[in-house]
């Protein structure tokens, strides 16, 4: 099965969840939720797969819990697969 590890630079606390587009190798991504109680990180998980067409548990944080530079695991698709879906 493919895998790939996304970068992004997170903004919680947004208007609406949205994908702003890339800044170098990192996708920035805006996100309603605080960032409390890893609110932010949980709808960020489960926007960037609904985005994706892929179930939720195939998306999860690996680093920057508490930082917005974040890093995702993203199963089922090549890192190749992801920037064409967020050209």
């Amino acid at each position: 099965m493919e895998h790939c590890i996304l970068q992004i630079k997170a903004a919680p606390n947004s208007a609406k969840d949205e994908i702003q587009g890339w800044l170098g190798d990192s996708l920035k991504v805006r996100i309603q939720a605080p960032p409390t109680d890893g609110k932010a990180n949980d709808r960020l998980c489960a926007f960037i797969a609904e985005k994706l067409s892929l179930p939720k548990g195939a998306v999860t944080l690996v680093s920057g819990a508490s930082s917005r530079q974040k890093r995702l695991s993203i199963q089922g698709l090549s890192e190749q697969q992801v920037r064409q879906r967020f050209a």
